[in-house]
Parts: C-alpha cells; sequence; structure tokens
C-alpha cells in the first residue's frame, strides 16, 4: 500500500513521536508524584527502563502498542512492512534481554502496555504500588 502522505508530512508526523516523556509515561509519574512514590524516570541504568522506584526495586516499562507489538491491540503496518516488521521484532528482541538483565540484578519489572493506560489506568497501577 502507497503511504498517503507527502514526504514532508511524514516526516512532520514521525518528528512528533517522542522516545521519551510520552503521554503514558507522563500520567504514570504524575500519579506516582500525586502519591509521593520515589521514583526516577529514564535512569542511566542498565537495562533501560523507563521508570524505576528504587525504594521497592521495581523497574517499569511502558510499551506503546505499536512499537512493541501488543498481543492485544498491534495492527500490523501496512506500507514499509520490509522496513517495519524487522525493525519491531529488534525492539521485541531488546525488550527481552532489557528484562533479563533487570531480574538478574534482582529487579522486579512490570510492563505496562499503552492501552491498559489509556483505558483504566488506576487499576492496573494499584497492582504494583
Amino acid at each position: 500500500m502507497v503511504d498517503t502522505l507527502t514526504k514532508k508530512q511524514r516526516s512532520y508526523c514521525m518528528s512528533r513521536i517522542r522516545g521519551k516523556w510520552t503521554f503514558p509515561e507522563r500520567k504514570i509519574h504524575n500519579f506516582l508524584k500525586g502519591w509521593k512514590v520515589k521514583h526516577n524516570m529514564h535512569p542511566k541504568t542498565r537495562g533501560s527502563p523507563d521508570i524505576i522506584l528504587t525504594d521497592k526495586k521495581i523497574a517499569i516499562f511502558v510499551h506503546g502498542c505499536f512499537w512493541h507489538k501488543c498481543p492485544r491491540c498491534f495492527k500490523k503496518p501496512k506500507s514499509k512492512k520490509t522496513y517495519w516488521l524487522p525493525k519491531l521484532e529488534k525492539n521485541i528482541k531488546r525488550d527481552r534481554l532489557n528484562t533479563n538483565i533487570l531480574k538478574r540484578n534482582g529487579w522486579r519489572v512490570v510492563k505496562f502496555w499503552e492501552h491498559q493506560i489509556k483505558k483504566d489506568f488506576k487499576r492496573n497501577f494499584y497492582k504494583i504500588i
């Protein structure tokens, strides 16, 4: 399938996508801050979690449903499949590696999908605090 946007429009759209401080990450940050839970956003630590709760030794990953191929709601891209599918598989492989690194170092790893945060955030998040 051919892209319906011009190269300039597509470039603008892609430039708006952030790797850090995404909407779901900000939502979790604000929740933790409101409950006065000590946490660090995007710590420079092995395993690269999005958020850590140092006192509880919990590492949190906030996965975008597209970027990490959510088993519930991922939809294959209609264009540039030869580019996107290997890229997404590489993300999943890196996720597994990061999870293993953190677990070997004694961290409890919790993963949240974008749709969990958007739909029923508090119910899903109370599980870990």
